[in-house]
């Protein structure tokens, strides 16, 4: 999809822009971290879709932080879920830790829980909303706030919260009184699967908690990045 925006780059703009132009057909990415994007969304359109991926391996508090988000904006998150037999496949060849193994198994195991849901929750949109920003890893630091999707049929890829840093997601959620995944609260700077993530020290890079066992440079599940290869 060929479109280029040329609006204002302020994240709520981006965002009024892109439901206007793609709703009921665009949906915003809830990765169970904060809820600055689904604030903005629902103030814009309150029947905007959300969706999240379970992959089957999230820890109880990302649970309870989706459970609080519904009530908070009576909204009903779609959920997708990895297929059970490439699951099980998976864990019969190399284990329940068999994403620890070699970076190969790992974006295996990310493609089967992760990227294949991915794949599923997309299909028919015309564009979706993610929450990546440029400060939080070096493949990310060129990210465009509208930018077509060639991993899936170049749909549109919307990234309002480009531009915005770590600082600026506590100030609006302070702001706003929004909720975050306690998680956050316990150590943790980066959210994913309970046996993939764990809590960092104070100065460690945001990312360090990811895939601990990995090079900086490696850690990112495929859902942003273009040419993905397993």
């Amino acid at each position: 999809m060929n479109i280029q925006y040329q609006g204002k780059r302020e994240a709520l703009d981006v965002l009024r822009w892109a439901i206007a132009a793609f709703h009921p057909r665009i949906a915003v990415a809830c990765s169970l971290q904060h809820t600055v994007l689904i604030d903005m969304a629902v103030r814009i359109q309150p029947q905007t879709r959300v969706f999240s991926i379970d992959t089957g391996r999230l820890n109880e508090d990302s649970y309870q932080f989706a459970w609080e988000i519904e009530r908070r904006f009576k909204i009903k998150i779609e959920w997708y879920f990895p297929q059970t037999e490439p699951v099980e496949e998976m864990l019969r060849r190399g284990g329940v830790y068999s994403f620890r193994e070699s970076q190969e198994a790992r974006r295996q195991c990310c493609a089967v829980r992760k990227m294949e849901p991915l794949c599923r929750a997309l299909s028919g949109l015309d564009a979706w909303v993610s929450g990546i920003r440029r400060d939080q890893t070096t493949n990310r630091k060129n990210t465009s706030i509208v930018e077509p999707d060639p991993g899936h049929g170049n749909i549109l890829k919307i990234n309002p919260l480009a531009d915005w840093t770590h600082k600026n997601i506590l100030q609006y959620t302070r702001e706003h009184n929004l909720p975050r995944n306690p998680l956050l609260e316990k150590g943790y700077t980066s959210i994913g699967c309970a046996c993939c993530t764990r809590a960092t020290g104070r100065l460690d890079d945001s990312r360090s908690g990811r895939w601990w066992w990995e090079q900086a440079d490696s850690k990112e599940c495929g859902i942003h990045v273009r040419d993905w290869q397993i």
